[in-house]
């Protein structure tokens, strides 16, 4: 059980993540004693670490807090998930689809961000079939590398996440879907993407003061927009501030700073989904949110 006021905790470079965080990252806001170590990494690197049991706080895709139920706790603050935020699928070629037959012939490559990424696991719901029949092979890819290879046609398809999903057109590319509303369409529930996730071995009184730092920093974000821009920039693969705040207003919402009973619900739905596609097993236990 840790011991100790060192936490080691990493958070995502996307804008959402240091636009949330900007409050611990400069230190605008109440530590309540703890001691900080933090990371900024992919979100694929985050995952891995907590795999790893690197980090004793992350933020993590939730496909990866749905393998990791047992071993971690969703905090209540944190979280991307909404309406009208999913990953994208994208194609090099206007018309194609990994599932037709006729516009993508042979085995296409279709390239996500990351084994335990959210996006790949929507990938798999979605398209588990074509994969099955190989009329597509799953690669995985830097998010931010994802777009530039499909426009080198390395790839038949792409996966995209974070800033990429504002500038798909502009870079030539095609949608094939948007992942996120048809898991609307299908669940009725808020997508989840990702959220902060904790080890369950932290005592109950450092998890309580985690969060509420966590919380914090969120609530000094929404009310110092403009202040957060330079923490924003600094690490966003885009640099237009416009495009940066669309980043946020899409994935900075009330269900980040508390989940709620919906957000919950979205949750349990993930974990069902995780079970039908054997990611997880019916007797594990399913994705927990923290209970201050």
């Amino acid at each position: 059980m840790q011991t100790s006021n060192k936490i080691r905790m990493a958070i995502s470079t996307c804008p959402n993540d240091t636009f949330a965080f900007h409050g611990i990252l400069d230190r605008k806001v109440d530590f309540l004693g703890l001691d900080f170590e933090i990371e900024l990494l992919d979100i694929q690197q985050l995952n891995v670490g907590l795999f790893q049991d690197r980090f004793e706080v992350a933020k993590a895709s939730f496909h990866a807090a749905a393998v990791l139920s047992e071993r971690t706790l969703v905090l209540p603050s944190g979280s991307a998930l909404g309406f009208g935020v999913g990953p994208l699928l994208l194609s090099a070629k206007e018309g194609a689809s990994p599932d037709n037959a006729l516009t993508s012939p042979g085995c296409t490559r279709t390239l996500c961000p990351g084994e335990f990424t959210t996006a790949a696991m929507l990938f798999q719901l979605f398209y588990g079939e074509a994969i099955g029949l190989k009329k597509t092979r799953v690669a995985h890819q830097l998010f931010s590398e994802i777009m530039p290879s499909l426009k080198e046609r390395s790839a038949d398809f792409g996966v995209c996440i974070h800033e990429g999903r504002f500038t798909w057109a502009e870079e030539g590319l095609f949608l094939v879907e948007d992942l996120g509303t048809r898991w609307e369409r299908e669940t009725g529930v808020p997508l989840p993407l990702g959220g902060i996730l904790a080890r369950r071995d932290l005592k109950q009184e450092t998890l309580a003061r985690i969060q509420r730092v966590i919380r914090s920093s969120i609530v000094y974000g929404l009310e110092h927009r403009e202040e957060t821009l330079p923490t924003m920039r600094k690490y966003a693969q885009e640099f237009n501030d416009k495009v940066l705040m669309a980043h946020v207003d899409l994935y900075v919402n009330d269900w980040t700073v508390e989940l709620g009973e919906e957000g919950r619900n979205a949750l349990s739905v993930l974990s069902q989904k995780a079970i039908e596609q054997r990611i997880m097993s019916p007797s594990q236990a399913a994705i927990e949110v923290y209970q201050p």
